[in-house]
């Protein structure tokens, strides 16, 4: 009798134990079927993190960028600052011989030549104030090169401060483009930390926003 009585009783306890770990099974189910979100978040923190990545190695590119545009220009400013110089130096150079010339042509003998009864003739004289023209054009076309080549620089200048600050703004957007992939990836942890989706839905947002605005830059 009381092994019949012991025999129920482990049947019921057994029956119970089934009846437990089908209440267990079927409740991790259905904890599993309402967390199945949570693989997509992971997921997409991955991908998040891999466009993280990539953003800073573009503010990473474009920053050296900016400096090699910034040296450039300051090689081309100095290398037309050097031809400026040089022009001036010819400009000077070519007033002595205009102011000589036009000397010869205003008073032929010159003051010392009157002094010592010296006089030119008409032909010798004729040649200096041609040789002396002659140096003043070889100027004029001299400087006119010169000229030409310290705009070309000073253009090249222009167009590397422009390529700096060009390089510059796209740095600085996708700083910001990293900055919002960061705190996307912040918010995907805290939601599978909390299993809240609305820190889920905020990430995907932040992400997207950063997405919207990387996508351009690179186009450029």
């Amino acid at each position: 009798m009381n092994n019949e009585l012991n025999f129920d009783k482990e049947i019921a306890e057994l029956k119970q134990f089934i009846i437990d770990l089908k209440e267990e099974r079927q409740a991790q189910k259905d904890k599993e079927k309402r967390e199945s979100w949570t693989k997509y978040t992971s997921l997409s923190i991955v991908f998040i993190a891999v466009l993280a990545a990539v953003a800073s190695q573009y503010a990473g590119k474009f920053s050296g960028k900016t400096l090699v545009s910034l040296n450039s220009a300051t090689y081309f400013q100095a290398k037309a600052s050097d031809q400026w110089s040089f022009y001036q130096a010819k400009s000077i150079k070519q007033n002595l011989y205009e102011v000589e010339r036009d000397q010869l042509s205003i008073h032929p003998g010159g003051e010392n030549g009157a002094k010592a009864g010296v006089t030119e003739t008409n032909g010798n004289l004729g040649k200096k104030i041609e040789m002396l023209g002659s140096k003043i054009d070889k100027y004029d076309k001299e400087k006119a090169d010169i000229k030409a080549e310290a705009e070309k620089l000073e253009h090249e200048r222009d167009k590397a401060r422009k390529e700096a600050d060009e390089a510059s703004s796209r740095g600085a957007r996708m700083g910001s483009i990293v900055a919002l992939y960061q705190i996307s990836i912040a918010l995907g942890s805290v939601s599978l930390l909390t299993k809240k989706k609305n820190f889920w839905f905020i990430s995907l947002f932040l992400a997207t926003l950063g997405t919207l605005v990387f996508a351009p830059i690179l186009m450029l």
